[in-house]
């Protein structure tokens, strides 16, 4: 009996847990960039910030390629600013060697990256989610 009540406990926990996940998190497949390649970032929670990691690249006609920048972080330190969106953080951009102090716009399944470095911004297209 006591072992079936602790994986009630447990098993609520980790339900409470999903729930409670940002609705940022997930996988989102980037638009193409300079070079013409793509990107599947997954987003997470980082302690009581939002950061991505770039799993999968993809060339110009959608086939998975090797990157040297697989596994990297390029959304870090951004927090949720309320109403879909997340500020205060960076977004690197591989394709331009560049970090930017970035923005993002959630609306549903989609996720509107932008960036700004020097007081030049770029914007980093529409990221769709990937279930």
């Amino acid at each position: 009996m006591k072992t079936l009540i602790t994986a009630a406990v447990l098993g609520l926990s980790i339900a409470g847990a999903a729930w409670a996940a940002d609705p940022i998190v997930g996988n989102w497949r980037t638009i193409a960039d300079d070079n013409g390649n793509s990107g599947l970032i997954a987003v997470s929670e980082c302690g009581a910030k939002i950061c991505g990691v770039l799993v999968k690249s993809y060339d110009k006609n959608g086939k998975s390629v090797k990157s040297p920048n697989v596994g990297r972080k390029l959304i870090w330190d951004m927090v949720n600013t309320g109403g879909g969106g997340y500020g205060k953080g960076k977004v690197y951009s591989p394709d331009r060697d560049k970090t930017y102090s970035g923005k993002l716009q959630l609306a549903g399944n989609n996720l509107t990256v932008q960036g700004c470095v020097l007081g030049i911004c770029r914007n980093g297209g529409t990221w769709s989610r990937v279930k």
